[in-house]
């Protein structure tokens, strides 16, 4: 765990984390080097990063705009670059934490001051369309609560928690998403601890939580989500309760276009390969899974949980602010965002 007094550190949670890259095992020393590399900000750093960069945006452009020069109308189109058949626990990990350090400052000015990052005490915020658990109350009860948050980025929501009284502890893969967080703690009456780790092995005891959530965290990025919530069931007490928002299944099938061009299905909903983006040396820069309403209520039932709601949240009436995809139109006929609540029995 890691407090604001290391804002700048090498985060090391003091214990092995597991991942393959490049055909090597990684220590948390290894990997601590590694991220002490990127905010070293070198030339050559920062000019793969701003290709990088570039790179993500010419891909963003070409699956958003699907013009008539483009693509045969009467074709469905696809999310390109769809490059890889797979993309398996550890090419998602390395691809992803990667990402969400290099666009963790782009990421926090574009959706910081809506996800309250920057408010003492910190929000929480389910989903786009503005869902908060201070009216939702998804979690039930917070105060005197062990809650962990899975894929927290930089840790409003669990800053939200400890605010309210919860003993909250936030874990992310991204160095920079944690240390965004951490710099923000410093308004906070009490600082949230933070660990950098996998959900897919969560670095905690049998029966460490009364709650777990995830707010559009680990969830779509992750290969394996059988083994999330296998590691979620793990840590959680009986009774815990184990809340989760990720993208719409629906979703998948639509082009990532806010307007009238992302109200036409593009991709067949039980299509399962990860979307990926790779760059001209053919390194993945970033991985999304899909996974249907079934396959997630399949992985539920298979950790031993039991699924007591889905929310899929209305577009607010009056609110006009667009992320992405979700848009208001688009709001009005699909939802963007399911939340699965679930317990432990």
């Amino acid at each position: 765990m890691i407090g604001p007094q290391d804002v700048g550190e090498p985060v090391d949670v003091g214990h092995r984390i597991s991942a393959r890259c490049e055909g090597r095992e990684q220590t948390s020393e290894s990997r601590a080097a590694e991220l002490a590399e990127i905010t070293t900000c070198s030339p050559g750093y920062v000019d793969r990063a701003q290709k990088q960069k570039a790179d993500h945006a010419a891909f963003y452009h070409r699956r958003v705009a699907i013009s008539e020069d483009e693509c045969d109308p009467g074709v469905a189109q696809v999310r390109p670059p769809r490059l890889l058949p797979d993309a398996d626990s550890a090419t998602s990990e390395r691809a992803n934490r990667w990402w969400w350090d290099h666009d963790a400052d782009n990421y926090h000015a574009e959706h910081g001051e809506f996800l309250g990052t920057y408010v003492a005490g910190g929000d929480f915020v389910w989903c786009p369309e503005g869902v908060r658990e201070e009216e939702a109350h998804l979690l039930g009860p917070v105060d005197g609560r062990d809650i962990l948050e899975i894929g927290c980025g930089s840790a409003p929501c669990a800053r939200w928690l400890t605010a309210h009284g919860a003993r909250a502890v936030g874990i992310d893969l991204s160095r920079r998403m944690l240390g965004i967080g951490l710099a923000a703690m410093a308004d906070d009456d009490t600082p949230t601890p933070l660990v950098q780790a996998t959900a897919e092995s969560l670095p905690f005891a049998d029966e460490s939580f009364d709650a777990a959530c995830s707010a559009f965290g680990a969830v779509p990025f992750v290969a394996d989500t059988a083994r999330v919530m296998a590691e979620v069931a793990r840590v959680l007490r009986p009774g815990g309760r184990w809340v989760f928002a990720v993208n719409h299944p629906m979703r998948w099938m639509f082009p990532d276009d806010p307007g009238p061009d992302g109200l036409t299905v593009a991709i067949p909903y039980f299509n399962r390969t990860p979307y990926t983006e790779i760059d001209d040396d053919g390194e993945v820069t970033y991985v999304e899974h899909h996974r249907t309403i079934g396959d997630r209520v399949r992985e539920i039932r298979s950790a031993g949980m039991i699924l007591d709601d889905i929310v899929e949240p209305e577009w607010p009436e009056g609110f006009d602010q667009i992320w992405g995809q979700w848009s208001p139109l688009r709001g009005q006929f699909f939802p963007g965002t399911a939340i699965f609540c679930c317990h432990k029995p």
